[in-house]
């Protein structure tokens, strides 16, 4: 994977802040605090840029901070740059898992390897957390 960062807006809000990144339209975030909010858009930015690459969605290049005008309409609390993670290339694993979880997971999900990708991604975050 390859690390990128894209500028993001922190915005007061009426009960806490919300993040937007004005290169990603729709990848939004939020927290009760500064820092709940800036700790919160990683995530946000992470599950955007997997949602792309999986869309097959070419990613955005990321604007200069500096460049961003400010917007009138936005209480502005920061600016800043999130670190992301653009997905690398699949690569084949075999691994072993317990039959019964397999046709577990077979029921619900459209995709194994996508839907194994996606525990591992909320494992990985809640491990960081």
């Amino acid at each position: 994977m390859t690390a990128v960062y894209y500028p993001a807006i922190i915005e007061r809000g009426p009960h806490g802040y919300g993040v937007f990144f004005p290169d990603l339209p729709g990848c939004v975030s939020a927290g009760d605090t500064l820092q709940d909010a800036a700790r919160n858009a990683e995530e946000a930015l992470d599950l955007h840029l997997s949602g792309l690459a999986e869309d097959g969605i070419a990613f955005p290049v990321p604007g200069d901070l500096d460049a961003i005008p400010p917007d009138p309409d936005v209480i502005e609390a920061a600016r800043m740059l999130v670190r992301g993670e653009q997905p690398g290339r699949s690569v084949r694993v075999q691994v072993s898992i317990d039959e019964g979880l397999l046709a577990r997971i077979d029921r619900v999900a459209p995709n194994r390897s996508g839907f194994l990708a996606d525990a591992a991604r909320v494992a990985l975050a809640a491990r960081n957390a």
